[in-house]
């Protein structure tokens, strides 16, 4: 095992620090010429529910020159511990200091994990920041989400990988085996790197002798088919948040909600065939031995051959009893059959995100359904047999007024409605069982929203009281900290000074930010105030500002950007990609 016995011993949850799960990658050290620590900056069961993980893990791995091994934020129970015993942070496969690997990769999956990061780094024993690292350190990478704009992280990490990571890693590790056969130094692996696309490197983009002040192009998988994906996933030994196995129905997304990221940065939409998919699945059932597959992707039923998908897996895996879930639905595109294929097994809540309450707001944010499609799905959902449902919304929205807010607990009480006009004899014996989640709008970076302001954390508060005050008693609330959020946008659209306000945070204690027990807003709060900058989250920008992610291409042309912003002033609504092309700009998309 990784950790002395002691260690494990004293922690509430030792099995986040053993290892040795099934289907893990096994080497022997010496045989490797290059050292890969996948890092995730939150507890084990969050990092191995993270598809992106396991598919890396895998394709490093199938490298003979490569081992990949792993290592997870530890809880703060082991941090104490690892600290007193003056233990470093070890990597689950072999036990080994990361400070002995050749490159530390961090994915970056969301804004409040930033102090994470630096915690494992300085666990390891590593220099926090790029400039104070030297020749023997390892280099330090990050790719994620997040990744799309780099500048509030840049003073740590080495380079990031931006985009898909399948598509150009083993590029990287190719010239950086080169490199190191050739005694070159690490300076020059960053600029051998430099044009491979997807990476940007901090230390090179001011350095105009380099030429590197080009803008980063985002690397992108243009055939989901042909790229990799893993036979077996590692099957974790405790239960984690997502304790299934996951298939990638396809990558991007059809639709133009303008709040969402996802939908911008993962364009264009790219499909897997339906026999991938099932060969896909197959396999990992019987790899895993997990007794749920779900079907992963930003609107699983958009999949052109969703219904067909879904029949195929049931008549497969039914009878060895494992469950098909379909994570992601839209209402307007859910069928009672589908429901019921989905289902088949084991029949589980509903999950659907109207994310507004009133048709203007759905209009503004181009969610491109109306309220007669939401009941009628719903009440569907009712019909097969389903009891428990669950809404998202969202508020804080741009141009929202004091009625968009009330439509929230309005629309809920016509989601209970549709329950009660059922005849007795045929809705579910179990009665209604409604929530309905409320998390407030961060704007992010490559979204028609990214030049808003955000709400203060009292307007925030206000908007949560009032709908919890209209809300039908028999429908359970719960809402997003209100705090978090702010904290998220200010990191969200930070630059490079924002390194300095998360560094200072760091110092005074900031660990697991996206943990609400452990978050402290007083502490970012100070943090921000000492590096003398402002939020960055309430400031509402203009559309000739220059922003500080504008050196980064995720393909989506700013143009487009600029117009959608201004369609959704006028409440107007942009037809999703199948239905007509919007002119974003995107290269390689089927729908141009």
């Amino acid at each position: 095992m990784a950790y002395p016995d002691y260690c494990l011993a004293a922690v509430e949850k030792p099995g986040r620090y053993i290892g040795n799960e099934i289907n893990i990658a096994r080497k022997n050290v010496e045989d490797i010429d290059i050292r890969f620590a996948f890092c995730f900056p939150d507890v084990y069961e969050i990092g191995m529910s993270h598809m992106g993980l396991q598919i890396m893990y895998a394709l490093l791995n199938e490298r003979a020159d490569t081992y990949c091994e792993r290592s997870f934020a530890p809880w703060t129970d082991m941090e104490i511990i690892l600290r007193q015993k003056n233990i470093p942070l070890l990597a689950l496969e072999t036990g080994d200091p990361l400070s002995l690997f050749d490159f530390i990769g961090f994915t970056l999956q969301y804004e409040l994990c930033y102090t994470n990061v630096l915690n494992m780094l300085d666990l390891a024993g590593i220099p926090l920041f790029s400039s104070q690292r030297d020749e023997k350190a390892p280099i330090i990478c990050a790719g994620g989400s997040c990744a799309v704009n780099p500048e509030p992280m840049a003073d740590f990490i080495d380079f990031f990988y931006i985009g898909d990571g399948e598509a150009c890693i083993n590029d990287i590790l190719d010239i950086y085996k080169a490199n190191k056969f050739n005694h070159g130094t690490k300076r020059e692996f960053l600029r051998n790197i430099r044009n491979v696309p997807g990476i940007y490197v901090p230390v090179l983009f001011d350095d105009s002798q380099d030429g590197s002040s080009k803008k980063t192009e985002k690397a992108f998988v243009s055939d989901l088919d042909s790229s990799y994906f893993p036979k077996s996933y590692i099957t974790p030994l405790i239960e984690t948040v997502q304790d299934r196995v996951s298939v990638e129905v396809f990558r991007g997304c059809i639709r133009g909600c303008r709040f969402c990221q996802a939908g911008y940065i993962y364009r264009p939409v790219r499909e897997r065939s339906l026999e991938t998919l099932i060969k896909q699945a197959d396999d990992l059932i019987k790899t895993t031995g997990q007794e749920e597959i779900s079907m992963l992707s930003l609107s699983a039923s958009d999949y052109i051959h969703c219904n067909e998908l879904i029949t195929a897996l049931t008549q497969k895996l039914s009878p060895i009893h494992v469950n098909v879930s379909l994570p992601s639905l839209r209402i307007d595109k859910v069928s009672l059959e589908l429901m019921s294929k989905a289902g088949e097994i084991r029949k589980s809540g509903l999950t659907f995100a109207p994310e507004a309450g009133s048709q203007r707001m759905r209009d503004i944010i181009n969610k491109g359904i109306t309220e007669e499609e939401i009941l009628r799905g719903i009440r569907q959902a009712f019909e097969s047999g389903r009891n428990r449902i669950k809404l998202y919304f969202m508020i804080g929205l741009p141009y929202e007024t004091e009625e968009d807010i009330l439509a929230i607990p309005a629309l809920a009480e016509r989601v209970l409605d549709q329950f009660f006009s059922i005849p007795k004899d045929k809705r579910p014996k179990n009665g209604a069982n409604i929530s309905i989640s409320v998390s407030c709008f961060v704007p992010k970076p490559f979204t028609p929203f990214q030049w808003v302001g955000q709400d203060t954390l009292e307007t925030f508060r206000a908007k949560q009281n009032l709908i919890k005050r209209n809300l039908n008693r028999k429908i359970r609330f719960s809402y997003h900290d209100a705090e978090q959020s702010i904290i998220e946008a200010a990191l969200a659209r930070g630059d490079r000074k924002s390194g300095q306000a998360i560094y200072n945070a760091w110092k005074n204690g900031a660990r697991f930010d996206g943990w609400s027990e452990k978050f402290s807003y007083i502490r970012w709060v100070e943090s921000f105030t000492q590096t003398e900058i402002d939020f960055y989250a309430h400031r509402e920008r203009t559309s000739d500002e220059v922003l500080p992610w504008d050196h980064i291409d995720v393909g989506v042309s700013k143009r487009f950007l600029i117009k959608e912003y201004n369609q959704a002033k006028s409440a107007q609504i942009t037809p999703n990609c199948r239905e007509s092309c919007g002119g974003c700009g995107i290269e390689g998309c089927i729908y141009a």
